[in-house]
């Protein structure tokens, strides 16, 4: 599962019917705006496609992750996002799987910074990174898509 590939079946609860999710979306999106400007969102058979301009390519990639994590969304295709005014293609999103996680059951954030830095106590750099997507650091879900920064 790639970056822009998410579980249909789970996720936050963002909108009801597929009508309203692209309404529902890009008000989810800009609530805790990662640095999108002038988001528009549609959504097709549980594919949604995003379009704006993301300041940074962290902002794009946060803005992928918040639509994917929706319930009822499997792709979020970002063809037309730009990130500062340039075109975004794939150079610009890092999608190896070093920098994504997929949560699994029996997961703790603690658990992940473990496992990806060799300490727990590193946890909140986890939650930081993720903070438009987790809410809260102890409300993860199964098959949640988050961000594992390297830079620590």
């Amino acid at each position: 599962m790639g970056l822009f590939d998410f579980a249909r079946n789970i996720g936050k609860r963002v909108f009801g019917s597929e009508e309203e999710a692209p309404d529902a979306l890009k008000a989810h999106v800009e609530q805790n705006n990662p640095g999108v400007d002038n988001l528009q969102v549609q959504v097709k058979d549980g594919v949604a496609t995003v379009s704006g301009d993301a300041k940074s390519p962290e902002a794009l990639e946060k803005a992928v992750l918040m639509v994917g994590n929706a319930m009822g969304i499997q792709e979020v295709k970002a063809d037309n996002m730009t990130v500062a005014g340039t075109p975004a293609d794939q150079s610009q999103v890092a999608v190896s799987d070093d920098e994504y996680y997929t949560i699994q059951k029996g997961d703790t954030l603690w658990k992940i910074a473990e496992r990806a830095y060799g300490k727990g106590n590193l946890y909140n750099q986890v939650f930081e990174a993720n903070r438009e997507v987790i809410e809260d650091p102890d409300k993860i879900f199964v098959g949640q898509k988050i961000r594992i920064p390297r830079n620590i």
